[in-house]
């Protein structure tokens, strides 16, 4: 194998503990670091993930980025996607037993993970596996092994499952295994560092003592903080819709981003940035100083997210957009675009950008008049000319820089022109009458 030449093990330590919540142990920690650092060989740190859902939001990061940062230090990174797991179903933090996700869900959920994790991880230097490797292939005689060497009463313990108990709430073996199979995980990795977010403590621990049992050295657990979501209170998750997708578009995500607490940003410049916990303080001073708005610092961390995952000159382009639309109320420099021209029996819509057409036949046009309300309702996300009216009226519609407040105002669509139209608060929209 080859040597790699690690920094000094303080070095080291100071950089990998930025953001974390608990490791389990410390010294451990530091104690595998020398061993490294004395024979030059990395350690093999890991991060397990169920694929539940195709797609992955910020807050899954957060323990990504952990795993980068022991891949900045020369150790190995090793992804794993829970390919089996995932169809038994992860009892942490449920109040019932969910129903186990089929085997051909977890896969096309999985064949997304890799694109959307390279956006952090060094692919070059990933190790990928998938725990079908050695899950898959366990006999009844191995599973039963692997229950020998736990007490139920252990596993009774952790709160979600008392919680259940208590309240006369079932809980289904599979679930009671499922620590267990992840623990064999850990086993077959021969891992000697595994990340995982506070949440998942237990499940780690368990992990780390299976080990032992199997006689190996324990695995140290690094465990890191949840992510809250947009709302300020709860955390970040699709279902909640207090996310911020990774794979969403770079105006999206700044937008998100800026419309998070301000108080919430320190949390996301220290889970989600590369920024040193001095450079964050010397922020944070800034701001209560008075010296610096909090809307300039917050543009910053969503300018830097974006960046970081779309590259840096759309994480500036987005900032420049922002600026523009949201603080000095300009409309933005590009905008779909929407043509409307007359036809025989009605007026066609064509939506360029999405590349398909809608003709609103029954839309009579005695002159050359229609409502602007008629012309919204024909657009996602409005449903009816009355909820453009009501839209209309509570001054959701801009036209050139003049907000017009009259469900009745019309356009001529016979006469060329060219409308720079805002809708809602983030819609905007070049008309063009042709």
């Amino acid at each position: 194998m080859t040597q790699v030449n690690f920094r000094p093990v303080d070095e080291q330590l100071a950089y990998l503990k930025k953001g974390v919540a608990e490791i389990v142990p410390e010294a451990e920690l530091r104690a595998k670091l020398e061993k490294s650092l004395n024979t030059g060989k990395p350690l093999r740190v890991y991060l397990g993930v169920d694929p539940t859902a195709p797609d992955i939001h910020l807050g899954h990061t957060v323990v990504l980025r952990k795993l980068k940062h022991f891949q900045d230090m020369g150790h190995t990174a090793i992804f794993l996607i829970g390919d089996f797991s995932a169809m038994i179903g992860d009892p942490t933090g449920q109040s019932e037993t969910r129903p186990p996700l089929s085997r051909e869900q977890v896969e096309l959920n999985a064949k997304t993970y890799l694109g959307q994790v390279y956006k952090i991880l060094d692919p070059e230097k990933t190790e990928v596996r998938y725990n079908s490797e050695w899950l898959g292939k366990m006999s009844s005689y191995d599973v039963v092994r692997l229950c020998a060497h736990y007490r139920l009463a252990r596993m009774l313990e952790r709160e979600d499952f008392r919680s259940r108990l208590d309240k006369n709430l079932p809980i289904a073996v599979h679930e009671l295994l499922y620590p267990l199979l992840t623990a064999y995980d850990a086993v077959m990795l021969q891992s000697d560092v595994e990340l995982g977010a506070t949440e998942q403590k237990f499940n780690i621990l368990v992990h780390r003592e299976i080990q032992r049992e199997y006689g190996l050295s324990p695995q140290v657990v690094v465990t890191m903080p949840i992510l809250v979501g947009l709302d300020g209170e709860r955390k970040m998750s699709k279902s909640l819709g207090n996310y911020v997708g990774i794979t969403e578009a770079s105006g999206e995500m700044f937008g998100k981003m800026m419309s998070i607490p301000d108080e919430l940003m320190w949390s996301y410049y220290e889970l989600v940035t590369d920024r040193t916990p001095q450079e964050i303080a010397s922020l944070k001073g800034q701001v209560q100083s008075g010296r610096v708005h909090p809307m300039d610092v917050k543009m910053r961390l969503a300018e830097e997210v974006v960046g970081g995952f779309h590259g840096a000159d759309a994480g500036h382009k987005a900032a420049e957009n922002f600026q523009r639309v949201f603080r000095d109320r300009q409309a933005p420099a590009e905008m779909d675009e929407v043509r409307l021209k007359r036809v025989p029996g009605g007026l066609r819509i064509t939506f360029p950008q999405l590349g398909n057409v809608e003709t609103l036949t029954t839309l009579a046009l005695p002159g050359s008049i229609v409502k602007w309300s008629k012309i919204l309702a024909s657009f996602e996300g409005i449903a009816s000319t009355s909820v453009a009216e009501r839209l209309i009226k509570q001054g959701g519609l801009e036209i050139n820089g003049s907000t017009i407040q009259d469900p009745a105002c019309k356009l001529n669509v016979d006469q060329p022109a060219t409308y720079s139209v805002r809708v809602g608060k983030k819609k905007f929209l070049r008309i063009v009458v042709e």
